[in-house]
């Protein structure tokens, strides 16, 4: 943000489009998640494990069952708060309290852009394999021709 005024701050938050809104609704990953996706921190999705890390439902874990992109924040299964008339009611959390333990795998788009990032690892290794490869072919010859210098010389 361009202006540090705490006020002005917030207001870009409550009135931003959603697409810049969009970016509240990050939350880190887990240490094996990081990991397995080499990043640090998704945006949620419905049917997300989290777990609540701040608050006073920390501690807590529960599926994702609601995301709400207008007010950026987060409906988690078991978070719920009993209403005067018994009902129990989804209580919203900021997506930052939370950490992401088990990803939703059904979306093939979430996850292309870290398989062409393997994929560049993978052929990465290759040439390093390579390479090493080639290095050991070289010593080799050189030692034969060590041999048979020597064998010349005798």
């Amino acid at each position: 943000m361009k202006t540090k005024k705490p006020s002005k701050q917030r207001k870009r938050l409550y009135k931003g489009k959603l697409h810049e809104r969009r970016k509240l609704l990050t939350s880190q990953l887990s240490k094996e998640l990081r990991k397995e996706t080499g990043k640090k921190s998704l945006t949620v999705r419905k049917g997300d494990k989290v777990k609540v890390t701040r608050g006073q439902y920390k501690k807590t874990e529960g599926k994702i069952s609601m995301v709400d992109h207008k007010k950026a924040k987060v409906f988690v299964d078991k978070i719920t708060r009993k209403k005067a008339d018994g009902t129990e009611k989804l209580v919203p959390v900021k997506a930052s309290n939370l950490i992401i333990i088990e990803l939703e795998r059904k979306d093939e788009k979430r996850f292309k852009r870290n398989a062409k990032q393997k994929a560049k690892e993978g052929t990465k290794e290759n040439k390093e394999k390579k390479e090493i490869k080639k290095e050991s072919k070289k010593q080799e010859e050189k030692k034969e021709e060590e041999k048979i210098s020597e064998e010349k010389v005798k």
